[in-house]
């Protein structure tokens, strides 16, 4: 007989992916990535619509009926995230990096940097308009989490409308890089606002930890990419190929929460480059890559879903309900995308890339999510910020709501006006397979 707790579970999944399909269906006709109709399902099913009425009803499963609830599928979202980075990570083809590698490093670094001196210059001058609501540190600590992009709804989309080009091109391996900028950019400005707050340095903090996270999690991501490279020769069938394809991507995400400290260093592991190195050694080692990567991609289809739907569910609408987060929220997410939009046209056109990708390609690194909420989480559990990591938090969650739902959508804009997703002519069929059609 199965429990209340556990039929209450299976009723919420069943009604997320039921939401996220028929949504799905409905932006459909609006023209907007299948992901914008995820993610705004996981709102109306969330605690703040269908999740409050279960609530009032008293039926546990009917929608999301709380945060807590939405943060007990977390499992699926690290799930999701592991093959998304793995996905990402298998477009880093040898001869592609070659091409490419010095240009995206560049433009990952500065459009990262940018976007942090942008946000961290504006809201030190709100600072001082605004003394009494936003800090210094605060608004240091904004800053670097303005470096984080999401990949998830940017590999979507790419997927969606199988975007192909220079821009698509250099997005994939500018996002997957774009991480380790963050990290470390947000380990730098987290220790010197912590240093601002309490006066004491902590240069390990500053500098090593970042360092340190960075070359383990490479180095721990690409020896699982060898070894699974060097089992897979093993088997002959593409359905335990497969198989071994999803333990790989579920044991860099299970070590990559594992955290070490040894005295006053900290040993921690990123799970989107573990997982992103474990993708980039295993499409250049192994010669089936091609038959399993399509077989991985049909599993997670079902994941991915669930992924954004919980993704929706988790946007806190209560943020719009004090005007000093909305005013900064919304001074944050407009400097960010002008640092984002400017570093990455100066940067391409520093490295001489095509037109396309200096006037296209900022527009398509502005989603912010899991990367971001991880980043203010920190602030929060190190207490250091009082009050301040609690506003630091929710416009952090106002940020991700908005450009959640508008990212996806100017990333489809900016791939279509760059001609890498062809637009179908009126009564013609988009030529897909049944598992990927919208």
């Amino acid at each position: 007989m199965i429990s209340h707790e556990v039929n209450s579970v299976l009723l919420c999944l069943a009604i997320a992916m039921i939401a996220g399909l028929v949504m799905s269906r409905i932006v459909k006709f609006l023209k907007l990535p299948a992901v914008t109709g995820y993610l705004i399902a996981g709102i109306l099913i969330g605690p703040y619509c269908l999740g409050a009425l279960g609530r009032l009803a008293g039926v546990d499963g009917l929608g999301f009926v709380s945060m807590d609830a939405v943060k007990s599928f977390d499992i699926i979202s690290e799930v999701a995230l592991g093959f998304i980075a793995f996905s990402i990570g298998t477009e880093f083809r040898l001869e592609e990096i070659r091409h490419i590698g010095k240009k995206a490093t560049v433009i990952a670094i500065v459009q990262a940097v940018t976007a942090t001196i942008f946000v961290d210059v504006v809201l030190i001058v709100m600072h001082f308009i605004m003394p009494n609501v936003l800090s210094i540190p605060a608004a240091i600590i904004l800053g670097a989490i303005a470096t984080a992009t999401a990949p998830a709804a940017t590999l979507m989309v790419v997927r969606q409308y199988k975007a192909k080009g220079p821009v698509t091109d250099m997005l994939l391996p500018v996002v997957a890089l774009d991480d380790a900028v963050g990290l470390v950019v947000f380990s730098i400005s987290f220790g010197v606002a912590k240093t601002i707050s309490s006066g004491e340095l902590d240069v390990i903090s500053v500098i090593f930890n970042p360092i340190i996270e960075v070359i383990l999690s490479v180095g721990v991501g690409a020896l699982f990419g060898w070894l699974f490279n060097l089992i897979e020769k093993c088997f002959k069938s593409n359905s335990k190929r497969l198989c071994l394809a999803i333990t790989f991507v579920l044991f860099a995400v299970a070590l990559s929460s594992l955290e070490l400290k040894i005295g006053s260093i900290t040993i921690g592991f990123s799970s989107l480059l573990v997982c992103m190195m474990l993708g980039t050694l295993f499409c250049n080692l192994c010669k089936e890559q091609a038959e399993i990567m399509e077989k991985t991609d049909k599993w997670t289809a079902p994941l991915f879903v669930m992924f954004f739907v919980i993704s929706g569910a988790e946007l806190e609408l209560g943020v719009f309900g004090d005007w000093r987060i909305v005013l900064i929220g919304v001074v944050y997410v407009l400097v960010r995308a002008a640092g984002k939009y400017l570093g990455a046209g100066a940067s391409s056109r520093l490295m001489r890339c095509d037109k396309n990708i200096n006037k296209y390609l900022g527009i398509t690194l502005l989603p912010q999510a899991g990367v971001a909420l991880g980043m203010s989480l920190t602030v929060i559990s190190d207490g250091i910020l009082g009050a301040q990591g609690e506003l630091v938090r929710n416009i952090t969650l106002f940020a991700v709501l908005i450009y959640e739902l508008v990212g996806p959508m100017l990333t489809k804009l900016a791939l279509t006006k760059a001609g890498e997703i062809i637009p179908l002519a009126k009564g013609e069929k988009q030529q897909v397979s049944a598992d990927d059609e919208e």
